[in-house]
């Protein structure tokens, strides 16, 4: 009996689980990861979030703690410092707090007694409850010339770097909010990446022989280019994107036999209001697919 595509998603997502159990004391990199599953690394976190439940790092880390448990129980002579750096970590003492987190132990007391029962629940890991009626529509997106205010640092900074963007286009006379297109570009997921690591682009449509002169605030142009993309609308605030971006990689995605194209997931913001998120804010969430 063929495979359906669901099951051939969920084949490149076990290949890459039993990669790492497999491959613990290497560096498991998400570029490798993502290689691994034939995925672009601009979706592979999130594709991997939606599969499993948590993020790469956070599975990894529980995997190794995993090991180092049975090692704990298996060689009860080891040092504990010896089995904390083949976990990956640096000193003994941030083992035994990742270790306490995971398990609700220590790892002198779990050598003793361990509470199996806790440990077992480690490993069972959560599954996104959202559940939303999506209408995903395959659209040829245009390229699409941009103004983007690259933004560096932690997501709760956002709405500062919103109002410098908005300033410049008001002063510069570029790409004007009332006739030009308003899209984001995230190029991580926020859930899982580390805040001072996350990048987001605002970004703002050209018109034809509109240019981005160089200025203070550091607006540089760009251009999201043509392709075929899965379009979803979110309906309501903008920081609750997740509800909609989760089922369409977790539900719709391995459903629909699509690869992501190597370009970030990004958005289109129908309604502008510069002010805090709405429930009244419409997004086009658009997902580049090869």
């Amino acid at each position: 009996m063929p495979t359906t595509a669901a099951q051939r998603h969920a084949q490149r997502f076990d290949r890459v689980l039993l990669y790492i159990e497999q491959h613990l004391d290497e560096d498991l990199t998400l570029d490798a990861l993502s290689a691994l599953a034939h995925y672009s690394s601009f979706h592979f976190h999130r594709a991997f979030s939606a599969y499993v439940g948590v993020s790469v790092g956070r599975y990894v880390q529980r995997m190794r703690l995993r090991r180092a448990s049975l090692r704990l129980r298996s060689e009860p002579q080891a040092p504990v410092l010896d089995i904390a750096l083949q976990a990956g970590f640096d000193s003994g003492e941030a083992f035994a707090r990742a270790f306490r987190r995971a398990f609700g132990q220590s790892p002198s007391v779990f050598r003793r007694q361990p509470l199996w029962q806790a440990w077992n629940a480690a490993f069972v890991f959560p599954t996104f409850i959202w559940s939303v009626i999506m209408q995903v529509d395959i659209v040829q997106f245009p390229a699409t010339r941009i103004a983007a205010f690259e933004h560096r640092g932690p997501i709760r900074d956002v709405p500062r770097s919103v109002q410098v963007f908005i300033a410049w286009r008001q002063r510069s006379g570029v790409s004007p909010v009332e006739r030009c297109r308003s899209f984001g570009i995230p190029y991580g997921n926020p859930d899982t990446t580390p805040p001072a690591d996350f990048r987001f682009d605002l970004c703002a449509e050209l018109g034809a022989g509109e240019a981005v002169a160089a200025n203070l605030e550091g607006v540089v142009e760009k251009l999201i280019p043509a392709g075929r993309c899965a379009r979803v609308r979110h309906l309501g605030r903008r920081d609750r994107l997740g509800e909609t971006i989760y089922p369409l990689y977790r539900d719709w995605l391995p459903a629909s036999g699509e690869t992501p194209r190597d370009f970030p997931l990004f958005f289109h913001y129908i309604t502008t209001n510069p002010g805090p998120d709405s429930e009244s804010d419409v997004t086009d969430i658009y997902l580049p697919l090869r």
